[in-house]
């Protein structure tokens, strides 16, 4: 499988640093966390962050996963969602990346370093 992405608020990510895993505020509502490829990262970052700063963006590798990962549309489109069924464990994490909106307020995958 791919590489996932997740957005994810720069607090959050700093807590899981301390706490050894990740879980977003959604979590215990949903029961998973919302992933993307990248090709799906933009659209998905632009319909629901637009203008928003203070968020990082999560480069993960599947296969360093402990939780289960789905490939699922739960809101009824052909488009497939990757969605981690656990917590994030960090050695998953290949990099975190500053992904704050650009100044019109839409936002472009980082820069490779």
């Amino acid at each position: 499988m791919e590489l996932l992405y997740h957005i994810a608020e720069s607090d959050a990510w700093q807590e899981a640093q301390q706490k050894g895993e990740y879980l977003p505020a959604g979590f215990s509502a949903e029961g998973f966390i919302h992933c993307s490829f990248r090709e799906q990262i933009i659209p998905v970052a632009d319909r629901f962050y637009y203008g928003r700063a203070g968020l990082v963006l999560l480069e993960i590798d599947p296969s360093m996963l402990k939780a289960e990962v789905r490939l699922e549309n739960l809101e009824g489109g052909a488009e497939l969602f990757p969605h981690i069924y656990g917590a994030l464990n960090l050695e998953a994490v290949r990099r975190a990346m500053d992904f704050s909106a650009r100044p019109d307020g839409s936002f472009a995958f980082p820069a490779e370093k």
